[in-house]
C-alpha cells in the first residue's frame, strides 16, 4: 500500500496548498499539477482524485466532525496540515469503503501524514482525535455489528 501512501501524500500537499491560499484556485488544477511534479506516472490517479473530491464535497461536515471532537481547537486555528490530515483520515474513516480502508487503517495513514509533514506534537494530536470519532461511531473494527453505518461513496 506504499502507493496510496504516496497518494495520500500528494492530497495532503494539495489540500495545504488550496487551503493555504483561501480555496481561490480548484482542487484539481492543484492536485493535476502536483501529481505531474511529485508522482509523474502514478499508477493509482483515480484514488487520489475520487480522495480529494470526497473531502472536499464532505468538507463543512469533516470541518463539524473536527470541531466537535476538539473543541479547545478553532477550525480556523488548526495548523493547515493537522486540519487536512483529520480531514482526509475523517473521511476515509467516515465515508471510504470498509473493505479498500479499514477503520485502523484511515487513523493510522492520518497519523502518519501528521507525523510527516506536520509539527512535532501533529502525530498525538490526529490520534487523539480519530480515536474520540472512532469511540463515538462504535469501533467498527470491534464490533461490526453495532457500528454506525458508513457511506460507500
Amino acid at each position: 500500500m506504499a502507493t496510496r501512501q504516496l497518494g495520500r501524500g500528494i492530497v495532503i500537499q494539495s489540500l495545504y496548498e488550496w487551503d493555504f491560499y483561501n480555496r481561490k484556485e480548484k482542487i484539481e488544477d492543484i492536485l493535476k499539477r502536483n501529481l505531474e511534479e511529485f508522482a509523474p506516472g502514478y499508477s493509482e490517479q483515480e484514488f487520489v482524485e475520487n480522495l480529494t473530491k470526497g473531502i472536499v464535497s464532505k468538507i463543512d461536515e469533516l470541518d463539524k466532525v473536527i470541531e466537535a471532537s476538539a473543541p479547545d481547537w478553532p477550525i480556523e486555528k488548526l495548523p493547515i496540515i493537522d486540519r487536512n490530515a483529520l480531514r482526509i483520515g475523517l473521511y476515509e474513516l467516515l465515508h471510504a469503503n470498509r473493505e479498500e480502508v479499514p477503520p485502523r487503517v484511515a487513523i493510522n495513514e492520518a497519523i502518519e501524514l501528521a507525523k510527516t509533514y506536520g509539527g512535532h506534537n501533529s502525530g498525538k494530536f490526529i490520534n487523539g482525535v480519530m480515536g474520540t470519532v472512532y469511540r463515538e461511531i462504535g469501533e467498527p473494527d470491534k464490533n461490526p455489528e453495532k457500528s454506525r453505518p458508513h457511506d460507500e461513496s
